[in-house]
């Protein structure tokens, strides 16, 4: 059976969404847990309530609606992301799946369609890990990967805790962070966040899987000194280590495959004067790859470059793990149903590994799990130039839908949702 959303109601919601943490010039600044997280959580629960969604909030602040099947035992179907964005991001990445699964629902309510599986949509807190770190920390504390109590003790750049602001913003529920039915399935539908369907000019993304991702911190400590009566051989320089790592950051990945990707997104000097050599040094690292053990062989890299440069400079070195989430294949019959939906809609589709860590990546460890992209232009995200034209914003959506129609399965006619 096929099923065609409403492509205006879909632009419709997403440019009201749009609107609450708007920032200047296009795009949004709408941190986790801050007041315009909250407004457009209020704005999110007011639209599922009113078609006619079960809504909870669970105690990472995850907000689930649900709308029952006709058989009370069968597995749920899940759809969803996140509506937290980067302080300068773009409109669409998170946003897009989130209301596209609402649209999914709202199309089964207008055509009255009963699905065998419940079916639930989600926003997940705090995907983006911009914040507070790590980045999808509740979807990893709703699938067992992450502890909650580890996750309640993250703090921002200001010292705030996730669990005060959750607390203050009114999104501490009371249900457990767990999966409180069985699952029969995860589909979320994301903006690619790359070129590769702009470039090879397809429709839709059929996701296959999420590569593996390692984060960390390194830090480099020497002696602060006057930087025009130090002479060079006396100087213990932790910026010249760091820099000597970052340069190194940027070309491993050359060295191990044509996958592999590799960041440094934050440097902290401190103290941070032009006539004081610089005594210590904190940077990030972002490593990823598809193959596990290549994304782990990069962080050895990385190790040794650190032990390397700070032998050198005669600094002090410290690299502490931030993050790690492995690769995720994702299930053949999601996979398959994204494909079929590709298929029954006259799309031009093609296969493709996410780049980017998404909730499906824990997701996968509750259920079986498949994921819809919808082309980037230029590649661009994570920016407010970040833009997806609504034509493809529809067609992404719409496979979502039919997809998700699929997994769920159309009951008989007569029969009447339970449960």
């Amino acid at each position: 059976m096929r099923i065609d959303i409403e492509r205006d109601r879909l632009v419709e919601t997403m440019e009201d969404q749009a609107e609450i943490g708007a920032i200047d010039g296009g795009g949004l600044d709408r941190l986790t847990l801050t007041d315009a997280d909250r407004e457009v959580r209020e704005w999110f629960r007011d639209r599922m309530e009113a078609v006619g969604l079960d809504v909870r909030v669970d105690e990472m602040g995850n907000m689930f609606g649900r709308r029952p099947g006709t058989e009370p035992d069968a597995g749920t179907v899940l759809l969803g992301s996140h509506l937290d964005s980067q302080p300068h991001g773009g409109i669409y990445d998170g946003p897009l799946g989130v209301i596209g699964a609402l649209e999914f629902v709202r199309t089964l309510e207008d055509e009255d369609i009963q699905t065998v599986h419940p079916v639930e949509i989600v926003n997940w807190t705090n995907e983006e890990g911009s914040r507070f770190q790590p980045a999808m920390m509740s979807s990893g504390v709703w699938a067992g990967e992450i502890p909650r109590e580890e996750a309640y003790r993250a703090a921002d750049d200001e010292g705030k805790q996730f669990v005060d602001e959750l607390e203050r913003i009114g999104y501490r529920g009371d249900v457990p962070a767990e999966p409180q039915y069985e699952y029969d399935s995860y589909l979320e539908l994301h903006i690619e966040q790359g070129p590769s369907l702009d470039e090879k000019d397809r429709d839709v993304g059929i996701v296959t899987g999420i590569v593996g991702l390692r984060w960390g911190e390194v830090t480099f400590r020497g002696q602060a000194n006057h930087s025009g009566t130090t002479p060079m051989h006396h100087r213990s320089d932790a910026l010249v280590a760091a820099s000597d790592v970052i340069t190194q950051v940027r070309r491993i990945p050359g060295t191990l495959g044509e996958r592999t990707a590799a960041t440094t997104g934050v440097v902290d000097v401190a103290p941070a004067s032009i006539n004081i050599v610089p005594a210590e040094v904190r940077f990030t690292v972002d490593l990823r790859d598809p193959d596990d053990d290549v994304a782990d062989e990069a962080v050895e890299r990385v190790k040794d470059e650190v032990r390397a440069a700070a032998a050198r400079e005669g600094v002090e070195w410290e690299y502490e793990t931030r993050m790690e989430a492995k690769s995720v294949a994702f299930a053949d019959r999601c996979v398959d149903a994204v494909r079929s939906a590709v298929t029954t809609l006259g799309y031009d589709g093609t296969e493709l590994v996410s780049g980017a860590g998404h909730d499906a990546t824990y997701a996968a460890n509750v259920c079986d799990t498949g994921m819809v992209f919808a082309v980037s232009e230029a590649g661009k995200s994570h920016t407010p130039e970040e833009y997806t034209s609504w034509d493809d914003c529809y067609k992404a959506a719409n496979t979502l839908a039919n997809a998700a129609l699929d997994l769920a399965g159309v009951a008989d006619a007569g029969a009447k949702r339970t449960g």
